[in-house]
């Protein structure tokens, strides 16, 4: 993509506002801290404490407004106290500016690594070094240094304070988290039954799982509801395709494929209406249509083995959906609903979805009833620490995208409070302030950021110097509309940067205009600024980039090599049985989920990279994408079918297992070399089975399915290296 193009893409990208739900009650209750900060800091203490304690009560209640699955008053508190402690270092170095640039240099570096964490530590990180240079400029002594920076963190307490005197909607962001993997899971049914293999994104069931860490404290007040519903549609998926699969014995037209699409419409419809029950804490109520075709008897009669046997474990796990998601007054410690074998399930689906009938197919039970598992567990802030710092220490390698976001944002912020005092206009932090809340380790964001921060500077400055200069407003009016200005930023946070940004900068206007500090400045001047730091940035990264372009071989490469540790995982469970709930399976199918989803998120950033091909065609990004993910659902459905503990093994499986396991490994490291893979292990395999293939109704076409999928993996990456 050329650089015209990519500017106009990411133009385009940080202009846009989207359509989003509000939340005006929590928006509100961000407003009103504020608020009370404000006006307790203005009677008390005068406008200059009021701009620190507000600040401080701003940015903690923006921290709370995070895609975190901690709770909100944490997020408050770190807030505060992080930057209350960020800004007192940098009054006692504000009156020397060789110190004080010493430590905007140390503390936006630490910033940059705090990316390494997540992007909730990023943002809260760089946000403290943006107020900061804001609130250096207010006290004028040490002493008074420290009062602004107790304040500061005072507006944090109060914040974290609503959250619990006031709640909204409590443990919201983790029902949604498990309604949307369970939608996820009725949407994915309803397209199976056009499309037998249809593909399933894991990103809900990925979200699901980390809303499911809780701290200690959460776990003992976390609603029953939520609790086992996710390890259930966990356990749906393979279900579905394998029932919905041809490759699993149904034809693809006839009777059987009728009655299969009746059974994956009543799912959807069962978990739809599980997925509503946990979102808003209703009772679950299920479709009495759905229900009806699930307690018939007649499935019985029309489906037979594999397909047979799936339709009756769907029912059961529909049942264990239903119970699960009915609000209950009661915490539990446990939390994952472990397997169960057949006979157990069949049992739970006659008592609640209504069947008639039992199966008479022989089992081995081997589990009676369903065995508690321990909570996931989510450490402390405290236990955090030393994690964090890890992790940051793992980034300081010279390939590592985040420690060069780290260098970037640091020299340029360095650079751009350096020009802001060097020129004429005044309070020249707008420009270094600019530079740091819109630099993001990757291109995209920083590009849209950068556009979307000037546009909306832009309109909030002329809005708000326009009103101040028309009505002239006073202490108190200032503050009060600088609180309006929050509100609405809180309420459109999530609808776009650039409409957020609006609203943020009349919201700086105002609260500087308590005391007169931002009357001074033109809306030419702080627009000539912040569009100087944007540029700084852009500049910045186009200097020293971090492309994801070139990368995406090593990524595509990282996803061969799980998912094809997770196919010999599943195979080597057919050598030697182990029932389907193996940890090991577990273990590698959670490391695909991780590895696709990392190859998918580079694929996204790459697109819009002003960068000459020197990885993959678009073309062979598709086709590679699709293997894979082939490759991983043909594993998906040798999972679902995987036999119980203490069946009969069978050996032929485990030299499958082998084989897959060195042909993935071998060609994972051919591709990340620019060669062409091949998969000569696999291939002997299956050509001595060709005359004695294992006694298994699924084991030798899942591996002919298998290699089918890598070879299409090497017909993309030769076709894209042709191309070059």
């Amino acid at each position: 993509m050329s650089w015209l193009r990519a500017l106009k893409e990411t133009a385009r990208s940080g202009l846009t506002v989207e359509r989003r739900r509000l939340e005006p009650a929590i928006a509100a209750r961000a407003a009103l801290g504020l608020a009370l900060v404000v006006g307790f800091s203005l009677a008390v203490f005068g406008p200059a404490v009021a701009a620190s304690s507000a600040f401080g009560a701003f940015q903690a209640a923006i921290a709370t407004f995070q895609r975190s699955w901690r709770p909100r008053p944490t997020l408050a508190l770190a807030s505060g106290a992080s930057l209350a402690v960020s800004t007192f270092l940098g009054y006692l170095t504000g009156a020397h500016q060789a110190f004080f640039l010493a430590l905007l240099l140390l503390w936006t570096f630490l910033s940059g690594l705090a990316w390494a964490a997540g992007p909730t530590a990023g943002i809260i990180a760089s946000s403290n070094v943006a107020m900061m240079l804001v609130t250096v400029t207010l006290p004028t002594s040490v002493a008074t240094a420290a009062g602004h920076a107790v304040m500061i963190f005072a507006g944090g307490v109060v914040q974290a304070a609503l959250v619990v005197v006031l709640p909204v909607r409590r443990w919201g962001a983790q029902r949604d988290a498990l309604a949307d993997a369970l939608a996820a899971e009725a949407d994915y049914a309803r397209r199976l039954r056009h499309d037998p293999v249809a593909p399933f994104d894991p990103v809900p069931l990925m979200t699901a799982r980390s809303a499911a860490a809780v701290t200690p404290r959460q776990a003992r007040r976390r609603p029953a509801e939520l609790h086992g519903a996710r390890g259930l549609a966990e356990r749906i998926r393979p279900v579905l395709a394998s029932l919905a699969d041809p490759a699993v014995g149904v034809p693809e037209e006839g009777p059987q494929r009728a009655r299969v699409r009746e059974l994956l419409a009543a799912a959807a419809a069962v978990l739809d209406a599980a997925a509503h029950a946990i979102r808003h804490g209703e009772p679950v109520t299920l479709p009495p249509p759905a229900v009806a075709v699930l307690r018939t008897p007649d499935t019985h009669a029309i489906l037979t083995g594999p397909s047979r046997r799936a339709a009756l474990r769907l029912a059961a796990l529909l049942g264990d959906v239903v119970e699960t998601a009915e609000p209950r007054t009661e915490t539990t410690e446990t939390t994952e609903t472990t397997e169960t074998t057949e006979t157990t399930e069949t049992t739970e689906a006659t008592r609640a979805m209504g069947a008639t009938e039992t199966p008479t197919t022989p089992t081995t039970p081997t589990i009676t009833g369903h065995a508690p598992a321990s909570t996931r567990a989510r450490p402390t802030l405290v236990r955090l620490a030393p994690l964090v710092v890890a992790k940051a220490r793992g980034e300081l390698r010279r390939d590592s995208p985040v420690l060069r976001h780290a260098i970037r944002v640091s020299l340029v912020t360095a650079a751009g409070y350096l020009l802001g005092a060097a020129l004429p206009f005044g309070h020249g932090y707008w420009a270094p302030m600019a530079s740091v809340m819109v630099m993001r380790p990757d291109f995209s964001q920083t590009y849209a950021r950068s556009v979307a921060r000037f546009g909306g500077t832009l309109v909030g400055v002329a809005l708000a110097t326009a009103v101040v200069r028309s009505a002239d407003p006073g202490t108190y009016l200032s503050a009060a509309l600088a609180v309006v200005c929050a509100f609405a930023m809180y309420l459109l946070m999530r609808s776009g940067y650039a409409a957020g940004q609006v609203f943020v900068a009349a919201y700086v206007v105002f609260l500087l205009g308590m005391e007169g500090a931002g009357l001074t400045q033109t809306v030419r001047d702080r627009v000539t600024l912040t569009l100087l730091g944007g540029v700084l940035a852009m500049l910045a990264y186009a200097v020293y980039p971090a492309w994801e372009t070139p990368r995406l071989r090593g990524r595509l490469a990282d996803w061969l090599a799980a998912v094809g540790r997770y196919a010999a995982v599943v195979t080597a469970r057919y050598a030697d049985p182990a029932g389907t709930g193996s940890p090991d399976v577990r273990e590698a199918l959670l490391d695909t989920r991780a590895a696709r989803i990392a190859w998918q998120e580079a694929v996204e950033r790459a697109t819009h990279e002003p960068v000459r091909h020197r990885g993959l065609s678009h073309a062979a990004v598709e086709q590679a994408d699709h293997a894979l993910a082939e490759f991983g659902r043909v594993a998906m459905l040798l999972e679902a079918h995987l036999p119980e503990h203490g069946a009969p093994p069978l050996p032929p499986a485990a030299t499958l297992a082998e084989s897959l396991h060195r042909a993935t490994e071998r060609g994972a490291k051919e591709v990340r070399e620019h060669k062409e893979p091949h998969w000569d292990d696999l291939r002997e395999t299956l050509d001595a089975w060709s005359d004695d293939p294992p006694d298994h109704f699924l084991l030798h076409k899942g591996a002919t399915l298998l290699l089918e999928a890598l070879d299409e993996v090497t017909t993309a990456l030769m076709e894209s290296t042709r191309a070059r």
